[in-house]
């Protein structure tokens, strides 16, 4: 097992990265009698999310990282995919031997190393470029792959643990009402946001109408929600509002006709797929929106991107990033990850590590980059080593509990008393 895999979610388990003194642990360092001997970095990192969730427009970017720390409490209950999972996912569903049969017949799929991103990009370029028996045969697995992949990544249910996501939205889409509402991307396909959203009766705008059956529009990103109340002059806009944009689709997207709608039902859902042509397709309806959206939101003055569990291997969304770097010298950017630091340094329990000590192995060169203007003095950067579940802990709760969420918190709690007498 890896570092991470044995240590429960707290914000302790953050480093800030320093570029003078290296990356130091969130919680100060004190000796046997409770002495402090070395300040930690808890309150640097206080001050970093604190002035970002003052700025005037409010993003987070996620990725598959961020799922992880979904968990169903059923043995043997489905677990949110990476890489790996999806390649064995697929595997089943095709048959090993088909499976190897699509291997033999691509020259490069023998290297692509447990990467179905990979294997489905050679076998999408083999379909575009022959026309044979062998092409329909390999256009059989890629369909049969599909339908594996959405399966498999709908593992959210009512059961499912999503405390971390829940305490992310509580705590970035309650900021006041009179600032724009903070903007969600997330380039994952699963329910996460959304069943913490309804849990905790949060608002979300998606581009899908509040009517039945729920149709895309983008028109729909447009509006906002008010109460109407005859002694108020002017729009009471309500709390608990943010918007959320799926970049590569959902498993609830539909296609019924020429609408795009959520809905449950056997139609493959509407997603882009792993493989390099994600970044083509990433600029077709309904995603040229979605993608339209992030790149004019990291134009907006006072802007600032949280980004976690998004390991920046998709260029369609990592150059905007560096390009609004380059070109708005108000973005904020605060990038956590686990991919900074290897586990072999963590295990070591220093209190700081080394300015020098490598990103992990087999991760995107942006670590490095990111790490790099630190280092040269771009103090827009925050680098946080750690998971989203920790940096869900260690954000501040700046806006206090309203006696409306009060009031939902205590009704819910009845409810789960019954209405039954008890004998």
């Amino acid at each position: 097992m890896g570092y991470w895999d044995v240590l429960l979610a707290s914000a302790d388990n953050l480093r800030l990265f320093n570029p003078v003194k290296g990356w130091v642990q969130f919680a100060d360092q004190v000796d046997g009698d409770g002495k402090t001997i070395s300040f930690g970095a808890n309150r640097d990192i206080d001050l970093a999310l604190s002035v970002a969730m003052n700025a005037s427009n409010l993003m987070v970017l996620t990725g598959a990282g961020a799922s992880f720390c979904a968990k169903n409490p059923a043995q043997g209950a489905p677990t949110a995919p990476g890489m790996s999972d999806l390649w064995t996912a697929v595997e089943a569903a095709a048959t090993k031997e088909t499976f190897q049969e699509v291997i033999d017949l691509i020259p490069k799929a023998k290297a692509t190393d447990t990467n179905i991103e990979k294997l489905l990009t050679q076998c999408k370029i083999y379909v575009e470029l022959f026309n044979n028996e062998s092409s329909k045969k390999i256009q059989t697995f890629i369909e049969t792959a599909e339908k594996a992949i959405s399966k498999r990544v709908s593992f959210v249910s009512n059961d499912t643990d999503i405390k971390a996501h829940g305490a992310i939205i509580r705590k970035i889409a309650r900021r006041g009402v009179r600032k724009p509402r903070a903007k969600f991307f997330t380039t994952n396909y699963d329910l996460c946001f959304e069943y913490a959203a309804r849990a905790q009766r949060f608002t979300i705008i998606d581009g899908f109408s509040h009517a039945m059956p729920q149709i895309y529009d983008r028109g729909h990103f447009s509006h906002d929600i008010v109460r109407r109340e005859n002694a108020k002059e002017g729009p009471d806009y309500i709390e608990n509002v943010f918007h959320l944009y799926k970049l590569h689709g959902s498993i609830d997207w539909k296609r019924r006709g020429a609408d795009i709608v959520r809905a449950e039902g056997s139609e493959p859902p509407l997603l882009i797929f792993p493989r390099d042509s994600k970044y083509q397709e990433a600029f077709e309806p309904p995603y040229l929106d979605m993608m339209g959206a992030f790149q004019s939101s990291l134009r907006e003055p006072d802007t600032a991107l949280i980004v976690s569990g998004f390991g920046f291997n998709d260029d369609h969304l990592s150059k905007p990033v560096m390009a609004a770097l380059e070109a708005n010298m108000s973005l904020k950017l605060i990038v956590c990850d686990v991919a900074f630091l290897r586990d072999d340094v963590l295990e070591k329990g220093d209190h700081t590590v080394a300015v020098e000590s490598p990103v992990r192995e087999h991760v995107s060169g942006y670590f490095e980059r990111f790490k790099h203007l630190a280092r040269i003095g771009d103090q827009r950067i925050t680098l946080l080593s750690g998971r989203f579940e920790d940096l869900a802990l260690a954000i501040p709760d700046l806006v206090a509990q309203t006696e409306r969420e009060r009031h939902l918190d205590r009704m819910q709690a009845a409810r789960g008393f019954g209405d039954g007498v008890q004998s």
